[in-house]
């Protein structure tokens, strides 16, 4: 069986590591897989059976024109004809979709393609891109114009027209004819979105992200004692690409009213983050590996995500596998991956609450090492891929 993975990266953030590892167990499966991609990296080495469906420069013009007119999956056609003239050789038995809203494919004739040969879909949904007009997520926007079209969109940005409701009309138009296909969401909280969609009429399957419980494990060394912390109750946030919607805002605020024994670490940050932070954050940029990352998050006393927007974050994940506990917002899929045994769901925006539940964490210590590894045993990568691969092996 031949399998088309489509997504905007490879092996690089959240999903491009998600295609990547899925494609390696379809392959050790017997299968013969196929991805594609946005544009090769200079520098980066690929396998032979990864393929750039554009190049920067198309990708940047695209992403322009999709800025001023909301036409994302609009242009690229001439890239998007030759990709597509590979796929005939290919011939793909299905093709399994992530994020294509990268600006670098045409999708009016990537679904043309698809329809036309009768291909077997599916569609594993990283955010709520294809159930709107425009936008990604619209909790912080407190938007439900999905519902009924959109139009008069909140966030237009630059463009300089809204399109959101032709867009909306349009994406339902490409999807509509296709006669196998079905929608994975790695959270409940999306799959009930998506049945409130016109993407109700097809099937929809919830297989949960997963994290390698090999990598993300209790480690221990020496990062209380280089930083001093030896006597402090340290409260973590990890993020790559903070901002309001991470909830930068939350540990700027907080970090005025916690006792003067907690410390604040945030990982992943910058300079231009740097600069905002009060001097009372540590701030540690990036680390050395995952490795590394997992003694950070092994040495702190709890790990807060105030998330204002999120589908199914690896962090928190990752967190529990390390044996410290999480506390979040309730929004999203964030808190579904929580319980009595490993910790908080709080009201989003609720800064009372939230402070009053990190210090009786750090005070009380309700959440016991061995309570949140066993939590993450239900994490494990292999296990997600694995329920791939059943999907894979009833679509033949």
């Amino acid at each position: 069986m031949r399998i088309l993975m489509i997504n905007t990266v490879y092996a690089l953030g959240s999903t491009g590591k998600i295609v990547k590892q899925i494609s390696e167990k379809a392959d050790n499966q017997g299968f013969e897989s196929l991805i594609a991609h946005r544009y090769e990296s200079k520098g980066n080495e690929y396998p032979d059976n990864v393929i750039p469906v554009s190049s920067w420069l198309d990708c940047h013009i695209h992403n322009r024109l999709s800025q001023l007119t909301m036409f994302r999956g609009g242009f690229s056609r001439y890239k998007t004809f030759k990709f597509l003239k590979k796929l005939e050789n290919f011939n793909p038995d299905l093709i399994h979709l992530h994020n294509i809203h990268g600006n670098f494919i045409n999708l009016s004739m990537l679904f043309r393609f698809i329809k036309k040969r009768n291909i077997k879909v599916i569609w594993t949904l990283h955010d709520c891109w294809p159930l709107t007009g425009n936008c990604k997520h619209f909790a912080m926007a407190g938007c439900s114009k999905w519902k009924s079209g959109c139009g008069g969109c909140p966030q237009k940005g630059k463009a300089l027209l809204d399109s959101s409701h032709f867009m909306y009309k349009k994406k339902f138009k490409m999807f509509d004819g296709i006669k196998e296909m079905t929608i994975v969401t790695p959270s409940e909280w999306l799959a009930d979105l998506v049945r409130q969609s016109p993407m109700s009429r097809y099937p929809i399957e919830i297989i949960n992200n997963g994290i390698d419980l090999d990598v993300f494990a209790p480690a221990y060394g020496e990062f209380r004692k280089n930083y001093g912390l030896n006597d402090k109750k340290v409260v973590l946030g990890v993020a790559f690409g903070w901002d309001k919607r991470k909830g930068l805002d939350v540990f700027v605020e907080i970090s005025s009213q916690l006792p003067e024994d907690y410390q604040i670490i945030l990982v992943g940050t910058t300079d231009e983050i740097d600069s905002v932070l009060p001097q009372n954050i540590i701030s540690i940029h990036r680390t050395k590996n995952q490795k590394e990352l997992a003694a950070i998050y092994t040495a702190a006393d709890v790990f807060v995500n105030p998330t204002r927007e999120d589908t199914y974050p690896t962090v928190n994940m990752e967190a529990l596998a390390c044996g410290t506990p999480v506390i979040t917002f309730d929004t999203g899929g964030s808190g579904e991956m929580l319980d009595e045994t490993c910790g908080y769901v709080v009201k989003c925006n609720d800064i009372d609450a939230l402070v009053s539940r990190i210090v009786y964490t750090c005070e009380n210590r309700p959440f016991s090492q061995e309570a949140c590894l066993a939590k993450a045993k239900s994490f494990n990568m292999n296990d997600k891929f694995n329920e791939y691969i059943k999907l894979y092996e009833e679509l033949v």
